[in-house]
């Protein structure tokens, strides 16, 4: 049976994406079929082809089934700001439903894992009423949580994690992302504290990314607790 999970940060810029590809890299080795998508996303590029945004074509560069653009990112947005404000300057409305049925159509290709990527952290506004958060509540689908390693992070991830138990949701796995490449000061120890206090298994331990692949960074995840196998 096919698994799906929403993909969140404690912040913007936690590494989201980087995480998600070596995610769907790590299922690929285990020779699971994998697709992801990003529902919404400000910041992209004009293209002969239209909007595009960097994040949605590094999750399908590493997604194994074949999904046109417009199925990976559905709203595509130019400025890098919060999607409400973005959208509203467009002239455009964001809502729940409209995002739970491009997700669902996506969601309708056999695969054996899907992840959701979401914009910013946990309470990102889609409207006046509404916030990214509640897609995933629609869905009900759990949740993995993407940690950034800095100063703060306890806090963070334990702020996130409380609101996403509250939402109703559970978290099935997290990962500690190191965003710079000097290491924090107490670094293990905040993970460990993390690893405690955190209710759900940790699924690695990232390295900073530049200039390593996503291949190689998949080897610092472990999916077995996502049981899609």
């Amino acid at each position: 049976m096919a698994k799906t999970f929403f993909v969140t940060g404690t912040d913007t810029d936690v590494g989201k994406t980087i995480v998600s590809a070596a995610l769907l890299e790590a299922a690929k080795q285990k020779g699971l079929q994998t697709l992801a998508i990003k529902p919404v996303a400000a910041g992209c590029d004009i293209t002969d082809e239209g909007l595009r945004n960097s994040d949605a074509l590094l999750l399908q560069e590493h997604m194994t089934l074949d999904l046109p653009y417009a199925q990976v990112n559905p709203v595509a947005l130019d400025a890098p700001a919060a999607p409400h404000i973005v959208a509203a300057g467009q002239g455009k409305a964001l809502s729940v439903s409209r995002l739970v049925g491009y997700c669902r159509g996506a969601l309708m290709t056999k695969h054996d894992l899907s992840l959701i990527e979401g914009a910013g952290g946990w309470r990102v506004p889609l409207n006046a009423r509404e916030t990214l958060a509640d897609l995933p509540c629609e869905l009900n689908i759990p949740v993995i949580l993407v940690v950034s390693v800095k100063l703060g992070c306890i806090n963070h991830a334990l702020l996130t994690a409380e609101a996403i138990r509250r939402d109703g949701l559970p978290i099935a796995g997290w990962v500690a992302n190191r965003v710079t490449s000097e290491p924090i000061d107490f670094e293990h120890e905040n993970i460990e504290t993390l690893r405690s206090a955190l209710p759900a298994p940790c699924l690695g331990v990232l390295p900073y990314s530049s200039p390593l692949s996503i291949e190689t960074l998949a080897k610092s995840l472990s999916i077995d607790a996502l049981n899609c196998e």
